[in-house]
């Protein structure tokens, strides 16, 4: 349909597109059926093919009916992105149950958060220890009566009270502690249980999945103090991954799909996707390493290339190994160059001018892509622009009042089609102020489209920061900040950064004088913060204050960060 030679060929058509859907589960399947020893999965850890993939998940499912997991539960899955990640997505998907997958970089208190928010009935996590990671130390942390449980497949802890077992697999990359944590059923146990369910009862419940059905859950940071579980069902995350790798990306049958990227965003999720909607191979990390990336690249001959994180390609590029590595296999990138320093687009100019790079629009909320471009577009575009609205998604952007605005006009951004999740988790609130009756979902972005369609960002209403592409919201470190004895109000505010668009930062009213100095105060508080919640959302720098900059009625937050950028000397 789409020529990938030079962008001469057809645009999309929407007469000849048929909207092609499934569950997860078959979505694997099908692919398994025309590919069965093709690889799948390409990790540091190892490889897999698509048969052998499906013969771990299928194991995976019977295990979990083995331990009592119905249609609808919630799993929660806490692994480092790799293999065991990807089975135990699509084990869940075989048996109706709802994935819910966790941030492998939450800290203990947000751990608790998401387990009990999401009412999960068990999570699914490995032994890996490494000075990055460590499962079971941070869930023991989160339950400090895991260890004491008399029975642990049938839990019962105070702060999570649906969750009732804990699996612990063991880590394939040899990183693993080797023994099995007070409270939690092992590798072993697991695997024995799978043996007393037929895999036959795997697929009575898997050809009960509907369309419609959640498929997994998304914890994303709004304007809220605690994380929002995005509902997401089979169709919209499975029809936008169709949609978006059959029709705008072309891909093929010889796609090799890399990503960097953890798997529990959204993004890597619809490049692994991709590649098994078209029975392709995925390839991955558990972690990013700018060296290892490049000889992924090169190495396996990847073709496409979905990497939208600056920090992360500034790292590539001021590799040593990037002068020597050849990108000339990859066909297509997806990166927001529209946001970058033209440094970084120029880099990839003169290494692979071959290679078309097309930027995007989306979030959580959209299963992942709203707009993007294509072969089809001029190549300059996806330095410069976002591209357009797959075909069956609407974009509008309007005024306050909600009236559409013209051409090259910033306003907000609202969505509307067949990707967007089904609300929020137990917050009727959220979930009415985003979606409104005619199912238009309002982003709380600020948009604009050109005269050829193609979006363009200008940044956000919500009160929210970008960190080096994570979400975080503002009121969530404002609230855990607000939790220490000494201080009465908190407000962070984003700061410009060169490497990391923007990073947090704090100005604080203390509850009495304090006896230390501020710098003092300040490295406390920055302590405090780091241990409740990831780093990529701590303050990286903490003022105190003692009359705020109001409105009639409000804190002006602008006027903080205005103050905080003249003392720093920040360029914007």
């Amino acid at each position: 349909m789409i020529d990938r030679g030079g962008g001469s060929g057809l645009s999309e058509d929407p007469a000849r597109i048929r909207i092609t859907a499934t569950t997860l589960g078959d979505l694997l399947l099908g692919a398994c059926d025309r590919a069965p020893d093709k690889e799948m999965l390409v990790f540091p850890e190892g490889r897999k093919t698509y048969s052998a993939v499906v013969d771990a998940v299928l194991l995976k499912a019977r295990a979990l009916l083995a331990l009592g997991v119905r249609p609808g539960d919630h799993v929660g899955v806490l692994l480092p992105s790799g293999i065991a990640f990807v089975e135990t997505l699509f084990a869940n998907a075989m048996v109706g149950a709802v994935s819910v997958l966790m941030n492998a970089r939450y800290k203990a208190p947000e751990m608790a958060y998401v387990a009990d928010n999401a009412d999960l009935v068990a999570i699914v996590t490995d032994d890996t220890q490494t000075q990055h990671v460590n499962f079971t130390g941070r869930l023991a942390e989160a339950f400090p009566d895991l260890a004491g449980q008399a029975d642990p497949a049938a839990l019962a802890l105070n702060a999570a009270p649906a969750l009732r077992r804990i699996v612990v697999l063991r880590a394939t990359d040899g990183s693993g502690a080797g023994s099995v944590t007070p409270g939690c059923l092992g590798q072993d146990a697991f695997d024995a249980a799978a043996g007393t369910v037929p895999v036959a009862d795997v697929h009575r419940r898997r050809l009960c999945v509907r369309l419609r059905d959640t498929a997994m859950i998304l914890y994303t940071s709004g304007t809220s103090a605690n994380p929002k579980g995005c509902l997401l069902s089979h169709e919209a995350i499975v029809r936008e991954t169709i949609n978006l790798t059959a029709n705008r990306w072309a891909f093929t049958p010889d796609e090799r799909a890399w990503s960097p990227m953890p798997l529990f965003h959204i993004a890597a999720m619809l490049a692994m996707l991709g590649a098994v909607n078209v029975a392709g191979t995925f390839i991955g990390q558990p972690h990013f390493d700018p060296g290892e990336s490049l000889r992924q690249i090169e190495a396996e001959k990847a073709t496409m290339m979905f990497l939208p994180f600056v920090t992360f390609h500034q790292a590539m590029i001021a590799h040593p190994d990037w002068a020597k590595a050849d990108l000339s296999s990859v066909r297509l990138q997806n990166s927001c160059f529209a946001f970058m320093p033209e440094s970084v687009g120029q880099a990839y100019r003169d290494k692979a001018p071959n290679m078309r790079q097309v930027g995007t629009f989306g979030m959580t909320e959209a299963s992942g892509i709203v707009t993007t471009g294509g072969y089809d577009m001029d190549p300059e575009m996806g330095f410069t622009r976002l591209g357009t609205p797959l075909l069956g998604i609407e974009v509008r952007i309007v005024d306050a009042n909600g009236h559409d605005l013209p051409t090259g006009t910033r306003g907000e951004v609202l969505i509307r089609g067949y990707n967007l999740f089904d609300g929020y988790y137990k917050d009727p609130e959220k979930t009415a102020e985003a979606l409104d009756p005619q199912g238009w979902y309002h982003s709380g972005d600020i948009g604009s489209l050109d005269d050829a369609g193609h979006l363009m960002f200008h940044g956000r209403f919500k009160d929210m920061l970008k960190v080096g592409g994570e979400n975080v919201a503002a009121a969530e470190v404002e609230a855990v900040l607000a939790s220490h004895p000494l201080v009465r109000l908190a407000q962070v505010v984003g700061l410009p950064d060169a490497r990391l668009a923007e990073i947090p930062a704090a100005f604080v009213e203390t509850d009495g004088p304090i006896t230390i100095s501020e710098e003092e105060f300040a490295a406390e508080l920055i302590a405090f913060v780091g241990q409740r919640i990831a780093s990529f959302k701590v303050p990286r720098h903490i003022r105190l204050i003692d009359e705020w900059p109001m409105s009639a009625s409000k804190i002006q937050k602008f006027k903080l960060r205005q103050q905080l950028i003249t003392e720093l000397d920040i360029v914007e």
